[in-house]
């Protein structure tokens, strides 16, 4: 009997001493040194995630401070010289207001109004690449042709309160367009002695007197307190501002 209990002894505490263990050293099912060395990496995709969702707002924060970047030329392109549309308006005129006419990139001529005896157009037109900037009107005198002395030329009336530049914008392929009344009052005015011509400079203001133009006026013209417009895109628009002129032209 109490060897039988002597046996029985140390069976029962091997069997704690497993059930302790949870596995004797052969089973498969426990956690071998392969899958503890896997263990800790398996986590690290964990880490990874939350890595990357880290340096988003970083990425967020250069993407917003590189659109108020990219929209700023958008913003300022339309001040640029270079985006001015040929034909006046606009950023157009506000380049021709700093970039006076090149002589050479004009052309100048002088044409009778059927419909008005006393009446000359003067047409300047812009056939440069660019926009330019003449002076408010024409710079016009009336004259004998064969008188060296030009003192006694007649100058014409041009309408007053118009202030300093800038003058008037004309666009690339435009023309401008001034009219002179050389009789306005019409009928039995006397034609100063030997005026026969009409001399144009069509910048005073930036244009030297060799720029001069010289227009013959034809026979029997009469020249009497002549009238001057301003330059405007119409003929009709220049026959009216003629109408108005008041002042000596300087």
């Amino acid at each position: 009997m109490s060897a039988r209990r002597t046996l029985l002894v140390p069976a029962a505490l091997v069997g704690v001493l497993l059930a302790v263990s949870g596995c004797g050293p052969d089973d498969p099912s426990g956690p071998g040194p392969a899958q503890a060395a896997t263990g800790t990496p398996a986590a690290a995709p964990t880490a990874g995630p939350a890595s990357a969702s880290a340096t988003a707002p970083s990425g967020a924060a250069t993407a917003a401070t590189t659109a108020p970047g990219a929209a700023a030329p958008k913003a300022t392109a339309p001040a640029t010289p270079t985006a001015a549309a040929p034909g006046g308006g606009g950023a157009d005129d506000a380049y021709a207001y700093t970039h006076p006419c090149d002589p050479k990139d004009l052309t100048l001529r002088v044409t009778a109004r059927p419909e008005a005896p006393t009446q000359r157009v003067i047409e300047v037109h812009n056939q440069g690449a660019h926009s330019c900037g003449l002076s408010y009107f024409p710079l016009v005198s009336v004259g004998d042709s064969h008188s060296a002395d030009r003192a006694k030329d007649i100058r014409p009336l041009v309408p007053g309160g118009l202030g300093g530049p800038p003058a008037y914008p004309v666009g690339a392929g435009r023309t401008a367009f001034a009219v002179i009344d050389l009789n306005p009052g019409g009928g039995s005015a006397a034609s100063a002695a030997g005026v026969d011509e009409l001399n144009v400079v069509a910048d005073g203001d930036h244009m030297p007197a060799a720029e001069t133009r010289n227009f013959p006026l034809g026979p029997g013209a009469k020249a009497r307190a002549p009238k001057l417009g301003l330059y405007r895109p119409t003929v009709a628009d220049a026959v009216a501002s003629a109408a108005t002129a008041d002042q000596r032209q300087g």
